[in-house]
């Protein structure tokens, strides 16, 4: 799977209403037939921050994203809320889903 992480800075007048801006990219994401997940978290230490976890099945299906018309949208309506480019981490992994951590087992 390609596995992504990103954090987007948003100008802080935006920052409450970040999930309502990014909702539409977000929905039309998670609907593609590669999308694994598509995750946001807002930082606990900065509140003008925004982490994006993602993941999509293969190569061909984060293609599919980046070239997809709500990518598309998303370039031209997004970027007027941020501060900064976001960052990103972009790591092609060998597995499909979430590992269990098993140093902090939960045993029932």
């Amino acid at each position: 799977m390609i596995f992504i992480t990103a954090k987007f800075r948003v100008q802080p007048e935006h920052a409450a209403d970040w999930p309502s801006i990014s909702e539409a990219f977000t929905q039309a994401t998670r609907a593609e037939p590669g999308c694994l997940w598509f995750d946001w978290s807002r930082s606990l230490d900065d509140a003008d921050e925004y982490v994006l976890v993602e993941a999509f099945r293969d190569d061909d299906a984060a293609t599919a994203h980046v070239t997809s018309d709500h990518f598309k949208a998303a370039q031209q309506t997004l970027p007027q809320y941020l501060v900064e480019t976001p960052r990103i981490v972009n790591f092609k992994v060998d597995q499909d889903d979430w590992s269990e951590l098993g140093e902090l087992a939960v045993k029932r």
